[in-house]
């Protein structure tokens, strides 16, 4: 089969390129731009393009489909030529349905947790010899392919994005999969460029809720109550499992799980993590994996890549980086970094990178979500701005937002890497938090300060 992706440079749409080209198919690719870890990966595989950009010779009729990422425009010159020639055309959803029709789907869903949440069900699934099918959003430790496709596992794992599928398509993604066993850990109000209201949003979650099979299985989080609230309201024939966060504890910088009369040490922390794993070890048992061999599994388990990961630490310090970027998640990460760091300074930095933190009105959804913290960071790029085509902030306004009695405002790289540069590492715990890049500035220079 042979197939071409437009916009193959996305997080999932190469992983899928690769998982494809692994099964043995004619796989080939465009984009406009493709930055790393996606760029070297598709290099690795033969499959990056020799020139960035799209030109219509890359689509012709001996092409079987061609696959649709949602980075490429309504007018596309590929996707025109596409269209033009009759080629079928999927969106990586779809592709990735068409694929799975006759298999267990499990969705994992939510505004944040997925990526955790599917990582924790891998992990166990491996460490139990359980071979299944998957398609995670990021790259998570352990896999080579973030995508994975064969003809004979029964179950395939995926992680159910609510973002828009591709141009032609502007449902979440999630709601094509049709799932068999779903999960939604949580709901807060994001992407507001495609959701205006928090209720649209809201709305999104609903319909995926209605797209479970019949007789399928849903696990949620009853901590959340607008999502309990949902659950209880909706007319599906399904059945619900709720999950909240379990009793623990926390000494000498470990949390221990309490099972009955047993103490279990995780390498995990916080209270989101906590309540993420609940939500696996749910669908881990719908599964087939029994309680006692999902705890056996899960002390090992040190946490998804990006995701409260450990930057490095000495005797005294130590600094970690997050994906985090909704209010929601702000909030519960620097928690969970204050209650395993009780005896340091918390000193947490955060990049407004999407379009909903980069909106001055958005912003306001982040008051005291850093209140964990004894001082705050705040973070943004003008170029970021300007490639966005967003207006300019006003630093008091994004002070003013967030309401922390200490807290800096900084939108120069140079000079951030000259603060952090400049903190004594003593007693300290640095947390970075971001779904961006911080302008490329690369940390290394944290790890020559703590060590």
């Amino acid at each position: 089969m042979r197939v071409h992706f437009i916009a193959i440079g996305g997080a999932a749409m190469h992983n899928l390129a690769i998982a494809l080209k692994n099964k043995n198919y004619d796989v080939s690719g465009s984009d406009d731009v493709i930055n790393d870890p996606s760029k070297s990966r598709l290099d690795k595989h033969g499959l990056l393009p020799e020139k960035f950009g799209w030109n219509t010779k890359n689509i012709s009729k001996d092409l079987d489909a061609v696959i649709l990422g949602m980075h490429a425009k309504s007018d596309n010159p590929e996707l025109l030529k596409a269209k033009e020639l009759g080629i079928k055309i999927f969106s990586y959803p779809e592709f990735i349905y068409n694929q799975s029709t006759e298999k267990f789907r499990v969705v994992i869903g939510g505004s944040h947790g997925k990526t955790t949440i599917t990582s924790m069900i891998l992990h166990v699934m491996n460490f139990n010899n359980i071979d299944v099918d998957y398609m995670v959003g990021a790259q998570l430790k352990g896999f080579e392919v973030m995508v994975k496709i064969t003809e004979e596992n029964k179950f395939i794992v995926l992680e159910g994005d609510e973002y828009l599928t591709s141009p032609l398509d502007l449902r979440p993604k999630f709601h094509l999969y049709k799932p068999d066993l779903a999960l939604i850990s949580g709901i807060a109000w994001d992407h507001i460029n495609v959701f205006p209201t928090y209720d649209v949003y809201l709305d999104q979650f609903r319909i995926f809720i209605d797209s479970i099979n019949d007789n399928g299985t849903l696990v949620y989080n009853t901590d959340d109550i607008d999502l309990a609230s949902m659950v209880n309201e909706s007319t599906n024939q399904i059945s619900v499992i709720p999950y909240s966060i379990p009793d623990y504890s926390v000494k000498n910088n470990v949390t221990y799980l309490h099972l009955d009369d047993k103490k279990i040490p995780l390498m995990i922390f916080g209270e989101h993590n906590l309540s993420n794993l609940m939500g696996a070890k749910f669908i881990c048992e719908q599964m087939g994996v029994s309680e006692e061999n999902f705890y056996n599994a899960i002390k090992s388990f040190d946490g998804a890549s990006n995701r409260l990961e450990l930057i490095c630490k000495n005797s005294n310090s130590v600094a970690y980086k997050d994906f985090a970027h909704s209010p929601s998640k702000v909030q519960a990460t620097t928690s969970a970094v204050k209650s395993q760091n009780s005896d340091k300074k918390i000193i947490a930095c955060f990049e407004l990178h999407t379009y909903s933190s980069l909106n001055i009105d958005f912003i306001k959804q982040y008051e005291n979500s850093l209140d964990s913290a004894d001082e705050a960071i705040i973070f943004y790029s003008k170029k970021a701005l300007k490639l966005k085509k967003m207006d300019s902030l006003v630093d008091d306004e994004i002070s003013a937002a967030f309401k922390h009695k200490n807290l800096k405002v900084i939108s120069n790289s140079g000079d951030l890497v000259a603060y952090l540069s400049s903190m004594k590492f003593y007693n300290l715990a640095l947390l970075l938090m971001s779904s961006g890049k911080f302008e490329g500035i690369d940390f290394e220079f944290i790890k020559e300060r703590i060590k």
